[in-house]
């Protein structure tokens, strides 16, 4: 509770500091809007339907390019580790290409797919893919051996087995796996939201990208401040609590 008081207050007098800098002239307000600059325009873009509506396109789009990075990042994953051939060719693809910042691959979706959805779901699929893929992999990897021959002694084998034996003991870290492939997600769809441009269907990155063209900070700021936002949710709400109870069920916490 104390952690948290303290946490809070200090927020508030960062806040406090950046305000009045803003309102002294310290910094130019046209570089820094104030933090109640940032706070109106959230305000009258929420009311106007500007920014919700933004989001839900963004949302939506980050589902379903999440969804299908996933799927595919995890079947690959169980492609590395059953065949070395696999591991020697798409591994090593895999490895160089988690490198490559997700922004490289918007030139190569506007080329293919044009100005369209496809385009940006291509972006967030290949910034997230490989990681996912490789965090699998890792995470069957690191079941112990000694499970799988305690249970092929007790008779299980087959699906059996990877139903009662490998697939929860890999769970933890597969669910990290899909936490990092959902943050690679996040970024991917800004950077495609960014460079990708549907006019009739603006998500929060293209917010961004107009807040710099037109030199509006306090939108360009707001915008990052929902950014910020969704990812402290959806950590809070989706990815920490299947982690607790995963260390709960495992006893590794009170």
């Amino acid at each position: 509770m104390k952690t948290r008081v303290l946490a809070c207050l200090v927020c508030f007098l960062a806040l406090a500091f950046w305000q009045t800098a803003s309102h002294l002239e310290w910094v130019s307000p046209i570089l820094l809007p104030a933090p109640l600059d940032i706070g109106r325009y959230l305000f009258e873009s929420i009311l106007d339907g500007i920014l919700p509506q933004a989001l839900m396109i963004t949302l939506g789009r980050l589902f379903i390019g999440y969804c299908l990075g996933l799927l595919v990042g995890i079947f690959l994953g169980f492609l590395l580790y059953y065949s070395a051939l696999m591991r020697s060719t798409i591994g090593v693809v895999a490895l160089g290409l988690q490198t490559l910042p997700s922004v490289c691959w918007a030139p190569l979706a506007i080329l293919w797919f044009g100005q369209t959805e496809s385009a940006m779901y291509f972006v967030v699929v290949m910034g997230s893919i490989w990681a996912i893929t490789i965090a699998t992999e890792n995470a069957i990897q690191s079941v112990p051996p000694l499970y799988v021959r305690a249970a092929r002694v007790m008779g299980s084998t087959g699906l059996h087995t990877w139903r009662t034996i490998i697939l929860p003991a890999a769970l933890p870290q597969l669910l990290n796996g899909a936490k990092l492939g959902w943050a690679f997600a996040w970024r991917s769809l800004m950077a495609a939201e960014i460079y990708v441009m549907i006019i009739a269907n603006m998500g929060l990155g293209q917010l961004l990208h107009f807040g710099r063209e037109l030199n509006a900070m306090d939108q360009a700021m707001a915008v990052m401040v929902v950014i910020v936002l969704i990812g402290f949710v959806t950590d809070r709400l989706l990815f920490m609590p299947a982690e607790k109870y995963l260390r709960k069920t495992r006893g590794l916490s009170a």
